[in-house]
């Protein structure tokens, strides 16, 4: 899993490899998915082999993918980045293309949105991101970039949140910001 795969698939090895570390954080962190039977996760993930590629990006980038729910519209498992801080292989990112385009200096070398989209990821909607905080506390030290509505994006900013003194923050910024200690969590639909 440490492996980065080109070409978008996952070995035989791989994939067990990875269903086994996926199976051991399930069963660790029943809180995040009462009621749910890993039997029936695996079975919606060998279907879905683009999906465990997904989730091997997810892991491999330090995110810890767990099962966080179930969406009955969807019939979809949400799998959501829950390492304890904002994912170390995701951080020092600015919020788009745009706004990596638009640095003249010091640029970082990827955009949270670039990431995203490159891994079958998207970015948390700051209503997710504090559903994820009901289910335990994530983002102490760090902070993670959420989805923008295009009328913030519009006018240059950009939005993150973070857990700080028992209460979740939703902040703002110029998208085109980077800090050591801001990444972004994703959701993946399985």
């Amino acid at each position: 899993m440490t492996n980065k795969i080109s070409d978008n698939k996952l070995t035989k090895e791989q994939t067990n490899e990875l269903l086994n570390v996926l199976k051991a954080r399930f069963v660790k962190n029943m809180h995040r998915h009462e009621g749910h039977e890993w039997a029936k996760v695996q079975e919606k993930l060998d279907g879905n082999p683009e999906k465990l590629w997904s989730l091997n990006e997810m892991e491999r980038t330090g995110g810890e993918p767990d099962v966080i729910g179930f969406d009955e519209k969807k019939d979809a498992y949400m799998f959501c980045d829950c390492s304890a801080e904002s994912p170390k292989g995701r951080r020092s990112v600015c919020y788009d293309r745009e706004a990596l385009e638009s640095r003249k200096k010091h640029k970082p070398e990827n955009s949270a949105i670039d990431m995203a989209v490159s891994m079958g990821i998207e970015l948390l909607t700051e209503e997710q991101y504090r559903a994820l905080q009901d289910l335990e506390r994530f983002d102490k030290k760090t902070s993670s970039w959420v989805q923008t509505p295009a009328d913030i994006r519009e006018l240059g900013g950009a939005l993150f949140c973070d857990f700080r003194f028992g209460h979740v923050f939703l902040y703002h910024n110029g998208a085109e910001s980077y800090y050591a200690a801001r990444g972004f969590r994703g959701l993946l639909m399985v």
